[in-house]
């Protein structure tokens, strides 16, 4: 990633046109995040253009003290809990507005058909910040020490908390499903 470097420093110093290496090179992982995090292809599209223009905006004010990913998983995770919240109060206040229900659009009718109903609902039940964190792990791949830098957070305290993401994710897949994983002590086999 020293080529990563190199061409952050070349747009510090104000050439532009370098910034299209940056964009190339992460436009894709960042709109995977955004996809994941935000559940909405054109939404994620969207935040990515937004996160690439805070990020070459604000590349003045990198220090390479964290790698560069990190620095721009950053500004992408803030981004898209900024988005997630505003959603959700959007759909709060048209509840309260609008009480009937709101037809879903054949690109979301799609999406739903994609994903599991109850890992989606699993997903759900999570805070902001645990679905982002899983996310990072299971689909961007990154190690604890990366998600530490990203996150502002101990690679300890991520696993940690990973642990007790995968637990009531779990924990709710059964009870939706209606699965017992862990069969009762009671229960004896016997020979007749």
């Amino acid at each position: 990633m020293k080529q990563v470097e190199a061409v952050i420093e070349q747009v510090q110093k104000g050439d532009r046109e370098q910034y299209a290496c940056i964009v190339e090179i992460f436009q894709q992982p960042i709109y995977r995040y955004c996809c994941r995090l935000l559940g909405n292809r054109q939404d994620a599209e969207d935040a990515v253009q937004d996160i690439l223009v805070k990020a070459y905006q604000s590349i003045r004010g990198y220090k390479p003290e964290v790698s560069f990913s990190a620095w721009l998983y950053r500004i992408a995770g803030n981004h898209c809990l900024n988005l997630l919240r505003r959603r959700r109060l959007q759909r709060h206040i048209l509840r309260i507005f609008r009480p009937e229900t709101v037809a879903a659009s054949a690109e979301q009718q799609m999406e739903a058909r994609l994903f599991s109903p109850a890992l989606e609902l699993a997903l759900m039940q999570l805070s902001l910040e645990e679905r982002n964190i899983l996310v990072l792990r299971v689909f961007e791949e990154l190690t604890f020490q990366e998600m530490g830098h990203i996150l502002n957070s101990s690679p300890n305290a991520l696993h940690k908390r990973m642990e007790r993401i995968k637990r009531k994710v779990r924990e709710f897949m059964q009870i939706e499903e209606g699965i017992s994983w862990n069969e009762p002590e009671s229960i004896v086999s016997t020979k007749i």
